[in-house]
């Protein structure tokens, strides 16, 4: 399917203010998952700016897509796009983690509209997708469940647990998309548990395979769109991206997972953001 270059365009800008907002939501002085959000931008754009149908205003309205951030470390994304989408206003960002304000540092459905379940205890989120994904399709809702996973996290042995229930059950509305970016909190992936290579992992235990550039929108769309044609089984997409993306000195960079912003860091990421 062609994509126009203006919705192209346009998604890309989203993408890119994601990042803004998630620079803005860390601020200064203050510890915030820079690397990992900045990776998964695009993706969340893509979704919440594209592909997701739900209503703003009705966050709980039956018949919405969910969407599950399986890793919830990056909170600060989910809620920058909640904000664009209109759930609540921008400026509330700046006030992220702020004492017993509704934006915390790991996602909670109690406190945030929009937010589907608390997550951030690694390897929950497709477990929880799956249980969601199963009830949508028992009350015969035509909607889809997506659930954003980082490569690190795909170490915990729940996510394959999940990953064997969900062929078991032949479910067909439940997308996992893999940040592939390569880094975790501590190294490279393949220095830790080594969970590579992940394509062939995923054929293996009957999952439809997507492998794509997560910085390329037209791929991500295209992927995101073939989903929707695959029947009797569950869809992962290894979306390959950049830790750090757009921030010049976060790029590729270990010590940016979790990253205490100086003013000089601060202006320097805007900078680099800048539109």
């Amino acid at each position: 399917m062609a994509y126009s270059e203006e919705l192209i365009k346009a998604l890309e800008y989203e993408g890119n203010r994601l990042r803004r907002n998630v620079v803005e939501s860390i601020g200064v002085g203050v510890a915030g998952h820079l690397g990992g959000s900045c990776s998964a931008a695009d993706l969340v754009a893509a979704l919440y700016f594209y592909k997701m149908k739900y209503n703003s205003k009705n966050p709980t309205l039956r018949e919405r897509d969910r969407f599950l951030l399986s890793k919830g470390h990056v909170a600060i994304l989910q809620y920058s796009a909640l904000a664009v989408a209109g759930f609540f206003p921008i400026s509330d960002l700046k006030h992220t983690k702020d004492l017993d304000f509704h934006l915390q540092g790991h996602p909670d459905h109690l406190k945030t509209p929009g937010v589907e379940a608390g997550t951030g205890s690694l390897g929950q989120g497709l477990s929880i997708g799956l249980g969601m994904a199963l009830g949508l399709r028992l009350d015969k809702l035509d909607s889809n469940v997506y659930v954003l996973c980082g490569d690190g996290e795909l170490s915990e042995g729940q996510i394959w647990e999940a990953a064997m229930a969900a062929v078991a059950h032949k479910i067909d509305n439940l997308v996992a998309i893999v940040d592939h970016n390569k880094l975790q909190a501590m190294g490279r992936i393949e220095e830790r548990l080594n969970t590579l290579p992940l394509a062939q992992k995923w054929v293996g235990f009957g999952w439809h395979v997507i492998e794509i550039d997560g910085h390329n929108m037209g791929e991500i769309l295209t992927a995101l769109d073939e989903t929707d044609k695959i029947k009797g089984k569950p869809t992962v997409i290894i979306a390959h991206t950049v830790k750090g993306k757009g921030v010049s000195y976060a790029e590729h960079a270990v010590g940016c997972h979790n990253v205490l912003l100086t003013e000089e860091m601060y202006k320097r990421a805007l900078a680099d953001l800048a539109e």
